[in-house]
This record gives structure tokens, C-alpha cells and sequence, in this order.
């Protein structure tokens, strides 16, 4: 919205083009919106009639100017009324009347377009329900807190059967990303107890397969575990199966799952360090004191992701040939100069801690350069969290144990779906309406990797 002042009537121009790529301030509300050729459109004909005003004579079309302008259809409450007939056969007195169909929660009002719509406003558009509560009230639907409250617990119960084989799909990848976040819960045995608010810190954890940087054949995914602390023994448990590389930050907890194991010697994971990790650091000392030390680090670093820039979404062996012949040079170059760097600058200071983290953990940052599937970064998991950073802002923490359980079950749906390319409010309308009919021996078929809409998978089978 661009707010115009009164008595202004110039046209707003919201420009045309897209600006080109040296515009570098070219602002991007003038940018003209994007709307896809799928949105409904309705066509309004202004015909000036069939005779001239001025002489009167036949008029003949010679062509036509049209211009678009974007509306919106305002969303409403709509109710299904299901009328069961019942019928009596005139020979034998046999009642017939069709079995009642399945509703998403057993016994619940709450249709498959109103749960999803539910669920993505709150987890994905982190609209709180209270406030979603007020604007179906607006609706003409007067459904309480404590309801919306039941019915998202109970939709994720619902689709505990899929949220399970995403799980299991993801967690059993080689290669996985991993990070973390803190969450407020309510706790009001703390309250009662007398200690603090009543407020306690848990953690959310995703954890991530993106196998598109590398052409890899595996489907996105992202899987959210909540933690009531930040305890080891949750990560420990989250990825007991684990195998292979776990790309994520240093926390102390991942120790243990990258050391021998008693019985083999090799570890079952790999360390895969994030260079972003490692870039922030300097950055901020950069921003703070704009030390020359520093920006040399930026610029060293960055040279490494001009390189990824250039290789994203090759294979892996074309990745791993262009890192060996152009990135490691680069890597090696730059942690001989952090140790230089290290006798030049106090070795308590921040900075020192700065220079002294990649070189400490050098096996971890260079293992990008003999794989070409690792990634130069953690990036995948820190996107992945940045929906529970922007929600708490707004519903500003969880009830309790079960609503932050709640919050991970309805995470790893929506931005798995999200990863695929889909709609999640559409893609858990449909998952909703179909779940407990739907065989569960063809369960994968509602995976958000494999799931076509009841439409076209009916048009499929025909």
C-alpha cells in the first residue's frame, strides 16, 4: 500500500519493468505485482453500443484495450449440512441409510478447509488465535480460543500416520542439516512453586535434507523436535539412527555422535562446519570498528561463495572437481593467514576467538571440498528456523509442553510441503478430507513429495 496525499491525483506508477540488476536503489514497491496465470480472472466489457454518438451510423469492433485491476474475493464461512436419508424397503421393512462420511477430527465441526486454513494461518502466517478467533467471529462464527486450541492438537493427531514417515524419510538421510532455537512454555509448576513467571526456555530443532544444491535424487524435507531444555541427550536421542554427515553449528551437545564408536572406530557422523557461522563472526566486527583485519576476512571468504555461486544445483562430482581446482587454494590460503593473523592480535580478545574458531575445527570447514554434496554452509536449517523466530514474535510462546509439541508436528507438514513447491493450505485441505479413507498401505501417496490433488490423481487412474 503506498499512502497518497489528499487532493493528489497523479497516477502511482508501479512501474512496468522489473528494475535491472545495477539498479541497486531502485525501490521495490514500484516493482509491477506478480499474479499467476492459475488466479481466477473475470473479464468486464465496456461496449460504447452499436451506433456513433455524433452522426449515429453502425458501429464495427477494430479492437480493444484492456487493463487489469486486482481484487480480492473476501473468505467466508460456509456450512455443509449432511442429511442422511433414511429409507424403508416396502417388501421387507429394512432400513437403508448411507454411512455417515469421515471428518478429519471424529466428532469435531471442523471441515478440511477450515483446519488447514487454521494451521497455516497460525504456523506459517503466525497469526495467534486469538486473533484468528476474532475475524471468524467477524464471520459470523463465534469458535472459542480453547477450541481452535483442541482442534490444532487434535488435527496434528490426524496426521501423526504422515508426519511418522516424513520423519522417518528424513532422519534416515546421510546427510543432514541440523539447528536449534529457543522457545518460550508456559510452566506453571514453576509459578506455583514460586520460581520466576512461570515461563521456562525449550528448544525447537530442525533438522534438514535439501539434496537440490547437487541434482540428488532424494526430496526436500524438514523435520521440527521440540526439547523442554537444551540438553545433550535430546540431540542425542533425536538422531540415534543417524548415519553419515550432519552439517551444524558447534554446539557442544553434537560432541558425542561425531566421536569412534567403541565397537567399529569410525564415527557415525562426520562434522560438516558453516562457513556463514564463521563469515557473521567477522561481519560483526566489521559493522562495529570497520578493522581492515576484518574486512580481508569477508573478502577471502566471500571469494569461496562466488565460487558456490557458480556450481549451485550441479552434480556432485562437478561440484567436488570445481572446489579441489579453485576452492582449495582458497581454504588453505586463508586459514595460514588466520594463524598469521592470531600473532598480530591479542590473544584474549573477541577478535582472537573470531580468527582462533575455523582453524580449531579446520577438518569440519574443509570436509565441503571432498564432498561435492555438502554444502559451503548450514544455511537449509537456519532458513528452516526463521518461521519459529518470526512466530514468536507474535504468539510469543507456547502453552505448554503439548502446544510446543503441536507447534513441531504441524512445522515438519507445512514446510516440507513448502519444500516440494506446494500449497500447504491446499495441500492439507486435501490431505484432510482423504486421511482416514485412504488405504494405509498407499499412505505414501499423501507424502508431500508424492501427492497429487484427489482431482488429478482421479483423472490418473481413469
Amino acid at each position: 500500500m503506498v499512502a497518497v496525499p489528499e487532493g493528489d491525483d497523479d497516477l502511482i506508477d508501479e512501474g512496468l519493468d522489473e528494475p535491472t540488476p545495477d539498479e541497486v536503489s531502485a525501490p521495490t514497491l514500484r516493482r509491477r505485482p506478480r499474479v499467476s496465470d492459475a488466479t481466477l480472472r473475470e473479464r468486464r466489457e465496456l461496449d460504447p453500443g452499436t451506433c456513433c454518438p455524433d452522426c449515429g451510423g453502425d458501429l464495427r469492433v477494430v479492437g480493444e484495450d484492456v487493463s487489469e485491476l486486482l481484487d480480492m474475493i473476501a473468505a467466508q464461512m460456509k456450512v455443509i449440512q449432511i442429511a442422511r436419508i433414511k429409507k424403508s424397503c416396502r417388501r421387507c421393512e429394512k432400513m437403508v441409510q448411507e454411512p455417515a462420511p469421515s471428518r478429519p477430527i471424529p466428532g469435531s465441526m471442523a471441515g478440511p478447509n477450515l483446519l488447514a486454513h487454521i494451521l497455516v494461518s497460525k504456523f506459517d502466517d503466525h497469526l495467534p488465535l486469538y486473533r484468528q478467533h476474532e475475524i471468524f467471529a467477524r464471520m459470523g462464527a463465534d469458535i472459542p480460543e480453547s477450541t481452535l486450541v483442541g482442534w490444532c492438537g487434535r488435527a496434528t493427531k490426524t496426521l501423526s500416520p504422515l508426519i511418522e514417515r516424513i520423519e522417518a524419510d528424513i532422519m534416515g538421510s546421510d546427510l543432514l542439516h541440523a539447528d536449534d532455537t529457543p522457545i518460550r512454555v508456559l510452566d506453571r509448576s514453576l509459578r506455583d512453586k514460586g520460581l520466576g513467571k512461570g515461563v521456562k526456555q525449550g528448544r525447537i530443532w530442525a533438522y534438514v535434507r535439501d539434496q537440490r544444491p547437487w541434482a540428488g535424487s532424494s526430496p526436500p524435507g524438514a523435520v521440527y523436535r521440540f526439547a523442554p531444555n537444551w540438553k545433550e541427550e535430546h540431540v542425542l536421542s533425536h538422531l540415534a539412527n543417524a548415519r553419515g554427515i550432519l552439517q551444524a553449528d558447534s554446539y557442544k551437545g553434537y560432541a558425542k555422535l561425531y566421536q569412534p564408536e567403541p565397537d567399529g572406530g569410525v564415527p557415525r557422523l562426520r562434522e560438516a562446519a558453516c562457513w556463514a557461522h564463521l563469515r557473521r563472526d567477522f561481519h560483526d566486527f566489521w559493522a562495529s570498528n570497520m578493522a581492515v583485519i576484518t574486512r580481508e576476512a569477508l573478502d577471502r571468504i566471500g571469494k569461496l561463495y562466488d565460487i558456490e555461486r557458480d556450481i549451485n544445483g550441479q552434480a556432485a562430482d562437478v561440484r567436488h572437481a570445481a572446489r579441489q581446482k579453485l576452492s582449495q587454494p582458497k581454504v588453505t590460503a586463508f586459514f595460514a593467514w588466520s594463524e598469521q593473523q592470531l600473532l598480530r592480535i591479542p590473544g584474549k580478545s573477541d577478535l582472537a576467538k573470531a580468527f582462533r574458531y575455523g582453524p580449531n575445527r579446520q577438518e569440519a570447514f574443509s570436509l565441503f571440498l571432498t564432498d561435492g554434496r555438502v554444502a559451503i554452509d548450514n544455511n537449509p536449517a537456519e532458513r528452516a528456523l526463521r518461521p519459529i523466530g518470526i512466530g514468536r514474535k507474535n504468539w510469543l510462546f507456547a502453552g505448554a509442553d503439548t502446544g510446543a509439541e503441536t507447534l513441531a508436528r504441524a512445522m515438519t507438514v507445512i514446510e516440507t510441503a513448502k519444500l516440494n513447491g506446494l500449497d500447504p493450505q491446499a495441500y492439507l485441505a486435501d490431505v484432510f478430507e482423504r486421511i482416514h479413507d485412504h488405504k494405509i498401505n498407499r499412505l505414501d501417496e499423501l507424502l508431500p513429495w508424492n501427492w497429487a490433488p484427489m482431482v488429478a490423481a482421479h483423472s490418473a487412474a481413469a
